[in-house]
């Protein structure tokens, strides 16, 4: 079995679940922030469009360097209209990237830096599972949260939810 074989179901599951719960954002609560040091729910449904775009940056190169970074050219999405909007190309593309990588391109080694600094290298199957679908998996969580807080019906996730009792 290919590498890719193991990880699309895994990333099908996992996306579809992100859409579930982006999808019960309404626009009236992309302001709301459970604490001051959290991030507003619109920064954090932004967030995980983009990290699901790490999919295909993973698997093209080698590294990324966040002193390249600026988060003055992040754009927050204003409305659930557009946040689905980018989540779906997101997904598309992160899919088609991963759908087509090769298990040696995928056990190639990538980095994390800053700078002279790097944080970690590790093959890129691992980024993938660690700091793309697993980081997803834990600003997911947070994103479940706020919708509670919100009295927003939470989804089933890996089981039923107060919420929703059919999985």
């Amino acid at each position: 079995m290919l590498i890719r074989d193991a990880l699309l179901p895994e990333f099908d599951q996992e996306t579809a679940t992100t859409r579930r719960l982006l999808e019960r954002i309404p626009d009236d609560k992309f302001s709301f922030k459970p604490h001051p040091r959290s991030m507003d729910m619109a920064s954090l449904a932004t967030h995980l469009c983009e990290m699901t775009n790490w999919t295909p940056e993973t698997i093209s190169k080698d590294s990324i360097d966040l002193a390249s970074y600026d988060p003055s050219q992040r754009k927050i999405a204003a409305s659930r209209a557009e946040l689905l909007e980018r989540f779906d190309k997101s997904v598309a593309s992160a899919r088609a990237a991963l759908a087509t990588a090769e298990d040696a391109q995928l056990m190639q080694p990538w980095s994390l830096k800053s700078g002279e600094q790097t944080f970690f290298t590790m093959p890129k199957v691992a980024v993938l599972r660690t700091f793309v679908f697993n980081h997803c998996v834990h600003h997911r969580g947070q994103l479940s949260v706020y919708l509670r807080l919100n009295d927003i019906p939470v989804p089933a996730i890996y089981g039923p939810s107060a919420d929703e009792q059919n999985f």
